[in-house]
């Protein structure tokens, strides 16, 4: 099981909770990504104040001793599961749908160069180094079902966090960013976004209403109660578990299939199909009644 949490964030689960009782109708588009300016934690060197460092690798401290090198070696979205995990889970990917083939571009890459120019100088030897990777990379994922996922990677840039989450179906669709919805027939004003808290409350998934008060206090806002209990649980029950292996293996070759892509000027690669046609025969997870 690969331990992806943000699959167990409450407005996650709330708006999965919504797809399975199609409140968006049949599903059409997606967005995610990682979005999180991360070169406080790319850069640091012990020394100077957290955040301000402009060393890595083996002169790095913390996540600066190996994330950095992947922006230095690789163009690609080399931290695609925060965002792809729960779009994966809503629209049934392995398990009746799989994706097909993807298309990736990066932009430039200076947001690195630039953050150690400004607070290591100009003259600074890793003010020196090309880095690979692009600061926004964009992929395009098609499924065999028709929707298509756009998945951005955004981590060396100044921005606020957010990972970007918009959810469409042929009734409305939802996003994260600014938390609103808009359900055709049903929103306050035609064509107006209407707050998404009282949807969120009214769907709350069954899991984060039994379980909410004690995953209080755990990891990322309770995530990490909900999925290292449903591994736990799968484990004890000797059952599958609800995010398994060829979810790990179908949602990681966004990385390789990206940075082939992007080598290709956008050319599509097609996804391994990790299950051999099983996905064809395998029921849906029922993340509702069924999951832990």
């Amino acid at each position: 099981m690969i331990l992806e949490n943000v699959c167990y964030r409450r407005d996650i689960m709330a708006v999965l909770n919504m797809v399975r009782q199609n409140v968006f109708g049949e599903l059409i588009h997606f967005r995610c990504g990682y979005q999180h300016d991360l070169r406080f934690v790319k850069l640091n060197d012990g020394k100077t104040p957290y955040g301000k460092g402009v060393e890595f690798g083996d002169k790095g401290i913390s996540e600066s001793v190996w994330r950095t090198q992947h922006s230095l070696l690789r163009n690609a979205d080399v931290y695609p599961t925060h965002g792809v995990g729960p779009i994966a889970t809503m629209c049934n990917i392995n398990r009746g749908n799989r994706f097909m083939s993807i298309t990736s571009m990066a932009s430039k890459g200076i947001g690195i160069h630039n953050y150690i120019v400004k607070n290591g100088g100009k003259n600074h030897p890793n003010a020196k180094l090309k880095f690979k990777q692009g600061d926004v990379i964009t992929s395009m994922i098609e499924t065999s079902n028709g929707e298509t996922i756009i998945v951005t990677h955004d981590c060396n840039s100044p921005r606020p966090y957010s990972l970007g989450f918009r959810v469409q179906g042929s009734e409305g669709l939802w996003e994260v960013d600014g938390n609103r919805i808009y359900i055709e027939g049903k929103a306050k004003e035609a064509h107006s976004w209407d707050e998404a808290t009282q949807w969120l409350d009214k769907y709350d998934h069954p899991l984060w209403k039994k379980y909410g008060e004690i995953a209080t206090g755990a990891g990322h806002g309770g995530m990490d109660f909900f999925v290292l209990h449903a591994f736990v649980e799968s484990a004890k029950q000797n059952i599958a578990p609800p995010i398994d292996a060829y979810d790990a293996a179908s949602w990681s070759a966004i990385t390789p299939l990206s940075e082939v892509s992007i080598e290709n000027n956008g050319e599509p690669q097609d996804f391994p199909d990790f299950t051999r046609g099983n996905w064809i025969k395998r029921k849906p997870y029922n993340w509702i009644k069924d999951t832990f």
